[in-house]
């Protein structure tokens, strides 16, 4: 007897829990692949915007000038979000009479890293999910193929003459659901692990600008108060 061997043939007879399984990482995987993709734009264009207006802001441009033109912009995000939060607090504080210049200063750079916080939490969005794939997907595999090798071996013992053909469909089928099971943990978790170091380098890069920014800050401040006390 000729058994049909075809992938098709494995999954269509696999028992109901073991397609349930497969459906199962076929699902997680189909997720992650589509978070894969967009994460990478989400970062390819977040570093790229980044490097684009620290071109302009150490390029000579007025603050104020840069300020006002960057602000107009409807979906703030990244570098250009964090310098109009804390400019925006700088802006708006310098003018009372009330408050020192450090306190000015010190608002800014609390403004600066709550939005800066706020990026973080946008940057490490999905990547959760793709650990929680990578991690776990192999097992659920196992537990389709172990599940599927337990029935097939079931079976074999209501028979009186046992051969291979016999009991290879089975296994197969069970096998399947491992291969599904690494298919969809192994681009996952390189996803992850990439995706992570590129999130750190560009928090990283953030956190710099913003110290430049708040040193900056603090030198108008100082100027603007040695002004005011010779004025």
């Amino acid at each position: 007897m000729q058994v049909d061997m075809s992938f098709y043939r494995l999954v269509i007879d696999a028992s109901l829990l073991v397609q349930l399984v497969m459906f199962l990482l076929l699902l997680a995987s189909v997720i992650s692949w589509t978070m894969i993709v967009s994460k990478w734009r989400i970062i390819k264009d977040a570093r790229r915007e980044a490097e684009r207006f620290e071109d302009r802001f150490w390029s000579g441009m007025d603050l104020v000038e840069l300020y006002e033109k960057v602000r107009k912009k409807k979906n703030l995000s990244g570098m250009e979000r964090i310098f109009v939060s804390g400019f925006k607090e700088y802006v708006r504080l310098h003018s009372s009479n009330q408050i020192t210049s450090g306190s000015v200063v010190d608002t800014a750079q609390r403004s600066m890293r709550v939005a800066l916080s706020r990026e973080v939490d946008s940057l490490e969005s999905y990547l959760s999910f793709l650990a929680t794939v990578g991690s776990t997907s192999p097992y659920i595999g196992l537990f389709g193929t172990v599940w599927g090798i337990m029935n097939s071996f079931r079976a074999l013992s209501d028979m009186q003459q046992a051969t291979l053909a016999l009991v290879a469909p089975g296994i197969a089928e069970a096998l399947i659901a491992t291969a599904m099971g690494l298919f969809a943990a192994i681009p996952a978790v390189i996803a992850y692990n990439r995706y992570s170091h590129n999130v750190d380098r560009l928090v990283n890069h953030y956190d710099n600008f913003m110290e430049e920014f708040t040193s900056l800050l603090q030198r108008q401040a100082l100027i603007r108060s040695a002004d005011e006390q010779l004025g």
